[in-house]
């Protein structure tokens, strides 16, 4: 797989509450230059992203319910109708962790199943948060957005000190099969570790 393959793959980040608006620009030219995937910014940053890739075939990704989803789904919905509206093509959501672990299945599901609705036709990540959750979690978390029809899993939000790990990527692939994809999120910092996640 060559470095053109590997770009096309990835959502270029920033997230961080400290990022201005020339890091935004910056993200987004650096995503033209390289032919990235997308970008992913906070929902305040959508439209000076699609300001700087207007023309360009950059996907601007945003999250929503982030870094805990711990925020109801009435304002998830919100938040997923008013990023779109500002001109986001791909929502990552962070599940109720709180809920799964509660072992509240049904309110972890209509929380992702609104977003999905919400969204359509767009793409929605579900961001499990892979280094909170233990194995039995994990699946419950990727059967769960199976079901509500979601586009991908997501590992991590990066804010909860763990990244993605190749053994949690292989789970998560293995129980949402082909329906869905697997977005590897977190600790990726070489060429090296994008091929593990990929292979």
């Amino acid at each position: 797989m060559d470095e053109k393959n590997i770009a096309s793959m990835i959502d270029h980040t920033l997230l961080s509450s400290t990022a201005s608006e020339q890091d935004i620009s910056v993200l987004c030219k650096e995503a033209i230059d390289f032919g990235f995937k997308s970008v992913c910014v906070n929902p305040s940053n959508i439209k000076l992203a699609k300001s700087v890739l207007n023309g360009s075939q950059v996907d601007i990704c945003t999250v929503i319910g982030f870094p805990l989803g711990a925020t109801t789904t009435k304002m998830k919905v919100f938040e997923a109708k008013d990023a779109i509206d500002c001109g986001a093509t791909e929502i990552d959501m962070v599940i109720n962790i709180g809920k799964l672990k509660s072992k509240d299945y049904d309110y972890v599901l209509n929380d992702i199943k609104e977003v999905v609705a919400a969204a359509s036709p767009h793409i929605v990540k579900v961001i499990i948060e892979t280094s909170l959750l233990n194995q039995d979690e994990k699946i419950i978390a990727c059967t769960l957005s199976k079901i509500a029809k979601a586009h991908f899993v997501k590992t991590s939000t990066g804010f909860s000190g763990g990244g993605a790990h190749v053994k949690d990527v292989e789970l998560m692939k293995r129980v949402v099969g082909e329906e869905l994809e697997v977005k590897a999120s977190g600790g990726i910092k070489t060429a090296e570790d994008a091929l593990k996640m990929i292979r």
